[in-house]
């Protein structure tokens, strides 16, 4: 599966407010200290073994202070690496080097961080017709970069933001009055072609869901044996009816949650949970 980054007109407005926000007024460190615009090489290299992720990310980064910015990746997002890899060279100049450093090896640490932690996840199932898919937990103003890197590790992106598809949960549960209700009500005003996924936490709230078509039916923090049952009960009367697992996913336990038999397994510790992947430059 080939990620794919937002383009230039989304993602550079980020870059550079990003920049901004490290820059201030000014690099006092590179400006006291070169003379003239010197251009120099530099490396990057891999501090810890794990999963590569925003280096076309890091090399916009420093092409935005400097246009004429080689930055030559040695492999691609996706690949695992090895301590000590060096992973990209890059040659322009020394200003724009040493002015960027830390927000391009910020970026892609944290993008290799939840590659490397979604690859694990992705690799307990592997085994089984089950996807993994990520959540709305994200950082704010790094959401389309960490669903980015989600997919560089191998999984799939639930949705991206609240226009992507109608999500019944359970506080709009509470507030509407039902299931069935909920359902009806959002029926008759959704843009086509949206779908409506339901969150359930009990048979009774599956039957329901079941009884008004939802197109896909989210089993929330159900114990293992519920879980069979449910999935069971949805394949017997619907089987066009897409079934996600969600709540308190683990390494430990998505292997086990997958052998009930859903489509889908969705979870936020690959964004929430991962460390940062150490990188580092060296001129």
């Amino acid at each position: 599966m080939k990620a794919i980054l937002p383009p230039g007109i989304i993602l550079d407005p980020l870059l550079q407010q990003w920049l901004l926000e490290d820059i201030g007024r000014g690099d006092h460190s590179t400006a006291g200290l070169l003379i003239g615009n010197q251009i120099k090489s530099a490396d990057w290299i891999v501090k810890e073994k794990g999963v590569i992720a925003g280096l076309s990310v890091a090399a916009r980064v420093f092409q935005l202070l400097d246009h004429q910015m080689q930055f030559t990746p040695l492999i691609q997002d996706g690949e695992y690496c090895e301590k000590e890899t060096k992973i990209a060279t890059l040659e322009g100049s020394l200003e724009a080097l040493l002015t960027g450093e830390r927000v391009a090896l910020n970026l892609a640490m944290r993008l290799s961080g939840i590659a490397t932690a979604t690859r694990k996840y992705v690799e307990a199932i592997a085994d089984l017709p089950c996807q993994l898919v990520d959540t709305r937990k994200t950082t704010p103003g790094l959401r389309v970069l960490e669903k980015y890197a989600i997919q560089v590790g191998g999984a799939k992106n639930h949705r991206m933001g609240l226009d992507d598809a109608i999500m019944i949960k359970d506080n709009h549960i509470a507030a509407v009055g039902g299931i069935g209700k909920a359902i009806t009500q959002i029926r008759e005003i959704m843009p086509y072609p949206l779908t409506i996924e339901v969150e359930t936490e009990t048979l009774e709230q599956v039957k329901i869901a079941l009884e008004h078509q939802a197109d896909i039916i989210m089993l929330d923090n159900m114990s293992l044996e519920l879980m069979k049952e449910a999935v069971h009960l949805i394949r017997q009367n619907n089987p066009g009816i897409k079934i996600e697992a969600s709540g308190n996913i683990t390494l430990e336990t998505i292997h086990s949650v997958a052998e009930t038999g859903v489509d889908y397994i969705s979870t936020s510790a690959p964004i929430t949970r991962s460390t940062w992947l150490d990188l580092s430059m060296k001129i």
